[in-house]
């Protein structure tokens, strides 16, 4: 619990750097979480260039709104995804990518492209994470599982959810924030895992 609290304390002054233009901070965050957001775009867009770009605008806006973050409101995890997430889904409504939303949410398949955009090592790394993604969310209730999937592979809002599943749209604001704590949880000590073998 003591090295869970020292991660998240850790995500918050690197965020707290950023805000004062630390672009060794950047460089940081980039290194820890840039695979894991890359993987949450590229199960959302299923096109490896689009998500290669938007991993970068998410990241220019990371340097530019870092001081909006709210340690009151959120772990840095949570607002790193939702900050991800949400440029994910303007670019699915987008006018380009209006009538591509696909409602599979399998992450299998997803760099079978012919432009080569990714490396085998790239993809290795990237089909690691998803697999990470995957054994997270298989620990959640179902509830939770669904609304997190609808979420953040489908594109959905919040109150789209709670009308496709019929649900309160308050059950549907709890489950996902009980959901993401616990992924967070579970792929916090990953990435420390992850983190302490580079540096070991």
């Amino acid at each position: 619990m003591e090295q869970y609290r020292d991660g998240i304390s850790e995500e918050r002054e690197l965020l707290q750097r950023i805000a004062r233009r630390d672009e060794a901070a950047l460089e940081v965050l980039y290194e820890r979480y840039a695979r894991l957001l890359y993987s949450v775009i590229l199960a959302m867009l299923k096109h490896p260039p689009d998500a290669q770009d938007l991993l970068q605008e998410v990241f220019i806006q990371i340097w530019n709104n870092a001081g909006s973050f709210d340690p009151t409101r959120g772990t840095a995890y949570s607002w790193l995804v939702a900050l991800t997430r949400n440029r994910a889904i303007d670019k699915l409504r987008s006018k380009s990518f209006r009538e591509q939303r696909q409602a599979d949410t399998s992450l299998d398949g997803v760099l079978e492209h012919p432009d080569g955009a990714l490396t085998p090592l790239d993809a290795t790394v990237v089909l690691e994470r998803a697999g990470i993604v995957r054994t997270a969310l298989a620990q959640l209730s179902t509830g939770q599982r669904e609304a997190l999937e609808m979420a953040y592979f489908q594109g959905y809002t919040q109150s789209e959810i709670a009308e496709q599943l019929q649900t309160p749209l308050g059950t549907v604001k709890t489950r996902m924030r009980q959901g993401l704590q616990k992924l967070h949880d579970i792929l916090q000590k990953q990435i420390q895992y992850d983190h302490g073998n580079s540096t070991s």
